[in-house]
């Protein structure tokens, strides 16, 4: 005996439609009640683009002139002065953000198992940065074709879908810039580790088309102290590159010099593009983090 496939009518009625919430809510990690949380950490104004416009706040008050109408003067106002006053409102339509987060295995590594991987870390930043800003009423999409920039609680759902999908097969990744809308914002989050080439390529991409965005390098402590000393092996998380030696206190030196050189060209990049950079680190807080991404996209509107 067969049974036949539920129709798409029996599938839009409650009992198919919870079942088929509840097998998208199980495939989804704590990851959406993390982000959630760490959102409603921060406390945060409007985000308005500060210039006149449609809108429902208070912006400013200006000298009326002629042309204007007399329903857009302010009479309150108007009567404390010997001029006319129109009381203008904030522009406040909507921006598109797009997000790449790094999924290659070097973002896997943790110096420590009681602290969060790069990974994690990353992606919680970006879904969290996602939830302050749809709630601002702005787009949020990725930065590949596979979520395109919308507002609303379901584009939450696709991006927390979308932000863990198994991890990459390359060692270190290179951001995606390729379906990035003219004239949006864009973060790109990871520890770039790879070949700066590959980020200056995707900024240069970016700032052709009047895109505006920050690079935050996210490390682990271990990756910027570099504690390592006698005998020691290194290997990628890919385990393409691995490297031996009996000395490693010898390295630190060199290490941290090419990490300098790293993060200098990164910031010369970023603002070679009219872009900002930041490293944050694991092993602190999350919410500073966030609040920088959140005033950094803010700043030039």
């Amino acid at each position: 005996m067969t049974t036949a496939a539920p129709s798409p009518e029996a599938s839009a009625r409650p009992a198919g439609l919870r079942r088929q919430a509840e097998a998208l809510a199980s495939a989804l990690p704590p990851l959406m009640a993390d982000a959630r949380h760490l959102a409603a950490t921060v406390q945060l104004g409007q985000h308005g683009r500060r210039r006149s416009g449609m809108g429902d706040e208070f912006w400013q008050y200006r000298p009326a002139h002629a042309g204007d109408s007399a329903r857009t003067i302010d009479w309150r106002r108007s009567g404390r002065a010997d001029a006319q006053f129109v009381r203008e409102k904030e522009w406040q339509a909507a921006q598109s953000v797009h997000l790449w987060v790094d999924d290659a295995r070097s973002m896997e590594f943790t110096g420590d198992p009681k602290r969060q991987a790069k990974a994690d870390r990353a992606r919680l930043l970006a879904l969290a940065l996602a939830v302050l800003l749809i709630r601002a009423g702005e787009r949020v999409g990725l930065a590949d074709p596979v979520a395109p920039p919308r507002s609303g609680e379901v584009q939450l759902l696709r991006l927390a879908q979308a932000l863990t999908r198994p991890a990459g097969e390359a060692d270190f990744g290179a951001p995606e810039a390729r379906a990035i809308l003219p004239g949006s914002r864009a973060v790109f989050i990871s520890d770039f580790m790879a070949d700066p080439a590959a980020v200056e390529a995707a900024l240069g991409h970016a700032a052709d088309r009047g895109v505006r965005g920050v690079l935050m390098q996210i490390l682990d402590p271990v990756e910027e102290a570099f504690p390592f000393d006698g005998r020691t092996i290194f290997e990628s998380m890919g385990g393409t590159v691995l490297h031996e030696t009996r000395k490693a206190g010898d390295l630190r030196d060199r290490y941290l010099a090419r990490l300098a050189e790293r993060k200098a060209r990164l910031q010369a990049l970023a603002g070679q593009a009219g872009w900002l950079f930041t490293t944050h680190h694991t092993g602190d807080p999350a919410q500073g983090a966030l609040l920088w991404l959140y005033a950094a996209l803010g700043k030039g509107r």
